[in-house]
């Protein structure tokens, strides 16, 4: 049998379409047309280990966008970055404090598209238990970890929904511990699981 880490190797290598393409997924709500969207990417960290575990950021409440929500480090992909990898170990480096030469990059999730206007590119990787990371406190309110096989599992993908805008907007939740995991970063966990299938 193979070990959930080799399960989401092996899926990130499989072919076909994304169970979500992006928040308009669920109504359209303040997407701009793919021509205009910011390429963005983000680091899906993975601790190695027998219980393979998720590492979270949950971002400071000042920020423009997503302030207070969970997410995975990363950000828009600069002119001076050699493609999403690079982005997102960059962004990783500075948001957490993460070496990129403690990343082993496993392969790239699915494309998703936000409602505020970017194409996030997920790269998955893995890092080992222990690390002494030191977060931005201007970017990053604190760090936690969510087991892997609970994140990728559908029955913990609860879809909700909220009025947002005048309009009913429908939103995959995944709750752990009193933490609440919506949005973006939900949508590429959906995806990811879908991969497994």
């Amino acid at each position: 049998m193979p070990s959930l880490i080799e399960r989401v190797r092996a899926g990130l290598l499989a072919s076909g379409s994304p169970v979500l393409a992006g928040d308009q997924d669920f109504g359209g709500f303040g997407t701009a047309p793919s021509g205009m969207l910011v390429p963005a990417a983000v680091l899906v960290p993975i601790i190695r280990a027998p219980d393979p575990r998720l590492l979270l950021t949950t971002r400071t409440s000042h920020l423009r966008n997503h302030a207070g929500q969970v997410a995975f480090p990363g950000g828009r992909i600069d002119t001076g970055d050699d493609g999403p990898v690079a982005a997102a170990l960059r962004e990783a480096q500075e948001e957490i404090g993460l070496e990129p030469s403690a990343v082993e990059v496993m392969g790239m999730g699915d494309v998703y598209q936000t409602g505020t206007g970017y194409s996030v590119q997920p790269v998955v990787g893995t890092i080992e238990p222990g690390l002494s990371l030191s977060p931005n406190p201007h970017e990053v309110a604190d760090l936690f970890e969510v087991p892997l096989d609970f994140v990728l599992d559908r029955r913990n993908h609860l879809l909700r929904e909220a009025e947002w805008k005048g309009r009913l907007r429908r939103y995959y939740v995944i709750e752990y511990e009193g933490r609440m995991i919506w949005g973006a970063t939900a949508g590429m966990l959906v995806n990811l699981a879908s991969r497994l299938a």
